[in-house]
């Protein structure tokens, strides 16, 4: 077993699969950072992050169709759109402990590359392509469903989005859509906090923190749902 084989061990364990061919899960770990601007194409995550990104897209739709037979078309597409997210996709990437195991450039790195859910999102998509590619389909699947079918039930995703849901509700009122505004950003560069406030006329302004903008509104949105008891609050 070479010096590499041995170094994703733990990592395929992780997984839950045994690549074959462990070139594809390098690339999957490689940030373009790492490498010459003449191989970033052929040797970093970008392609594999493409495919896996459609190869999740289709095992999550099959999966809320099957488990919810009773949903609309547009209450599927919601629940799709929160699981695909990278924001989802980053949650995954940190239960695997994907981030110590990415090759960085050295400023990336020193900037909290691997912290940051653009690139841990990025990661967990390159890594569904990498399984594909490697052992096709049913592999894939199973790793999707194993990892995803958790965030399901943590009910982090069991809901239409909430920032949607709030506009279509605000609508519904006659109201101008939802206001979104940056209160305060505090943390270091590479693990920021962004608290949001969002503003629906008529209605008192609710916050919410996250580690990102996207997460930020949407927990504002959810909140806001919440205290005007349109969603029950599941805490």
């Amino acid at each position: 077993m070479s010096r590499r084989d041995k170094g994703y061990e733990k990592l395929q364990f992780r997984l839950g699969y045994r690549f074959a061919d462990l070139d594809l899960l390098e690339r999957a770990l490689t940030h373009s950072s790492a490498l010459a601007p003449a191989k970033r194409i052929e040797r970093s995550y970008q392609r594999l992050e493409f495919l896996g990104d459609r190869v999740l897209g289709l095992v999550v739709a099959e999966l809320l169709y099957r488990r919810f037979p009773k949903s609309n078309e547009g209450e599927l597409s919601r629940t799709l759109n929160t699981l695909v997210r990278k924001e989802t996709c980053a949650i995954v990437a940190r239960q695997l402990g994907l981030g110590p195991e990415m090759i960085l450039g050295e400023s990336e790195a020193r900037s909290g590359g691997a912290e940051k859910e653009a690139i841990l999102g990025d990661v967990t998509e390159a890594v569904i392509g990498a399984i594909f590619l490697d052992g096709g389909l049913e592999p894939a699947r199973t790793f999707i469903e194993t990892n995803f079918e958790d965030i399901l039930h943590d009910g982090q995703a069991n809901r239409a989005d909430a920032k949607t849901t709030l506009q279509e509700w605000g609508q519904a009122k006659g109201l101008e859509p939802p206001n979104y505004v940056l209160v305060e950003r505090t943390g270091p560069d590479h693990a920021p906090e962004f608290t949001i406030a969002v503003e629906l006329a008529g209605f008192p302004r609710v916050e919410a923190t996250g580690s990102s903008k996207r997460i930020a509104e949407h927990k504002a949105a959810e909140r806001f749902l919440v205290e005007q008891k349109v969603w029950k609050d599941e805490k």
